[in-house]
């Protein structure tokens, strides 16, 4: 169920084609659907982790006021993600390249704890969202 305003992180990822297009692709998604962008962070290249052998990652994280719940907020997540020419899901290749890869870090205080979402992101002290999130962090303090 959607709520007042509160902000939101969302980590982006991309590893195949123009990968700083498609994440400026998320990026303005998510402004146009999720709800006005505060911050973003730098964009780090990163390595992937498990999966086959895949080219490297372009990741950042985003900060956003919104007022949609975390369901909400994967549902634009997924819809961006397919639009960018995400596969759909395949068990067997889970950790596998992809052009767009968008996931809800935090929303608020909110915590969700279910089979295809956890927020806070569980993953996110050991991700490749860790260095982008903390440079945001840090980011909005100053302001």
């Amino acid at each position: 169920m959607s709520g007042g305003p509160r902000r939101a992180y969302l980590g982006l990822g991309s590893n195949l084609g123009d990968r700083a297009a498609h994440l400026q692709f998320g990026l303005d998604g998510l402004a146009a659907r999720a709800g006005p962008v505060v911050a973003i962070s730098p964009v780090y290249e990163t390595e992937p982790v498990g999966g086959p052998p895949q080219p490297d990652y372009l990741n950042a994280v985003v900060a956003v006021e919104t007022a949609l719940s975390p369901r909400e907020l994967l549902g634009v997540a997924k819809a961006l993600e397919a639009e960018a020419g995400r596969e759909p899901p395949d068990p067997e290749r889970r950790w596998g390249p992809r052009p767009l890869d968008i996931d809800v870090l935090m929303v608020g205080d909110e915590r969700v704890d279910e089979p295809d979402l956890v927020v806070p992101d569980r993953r996110l002290a050991r991700s490749a969202a860790r260095r982008p999130t903390i440079a945001i962090a840090e980011a909005l303090s100053l302001a």
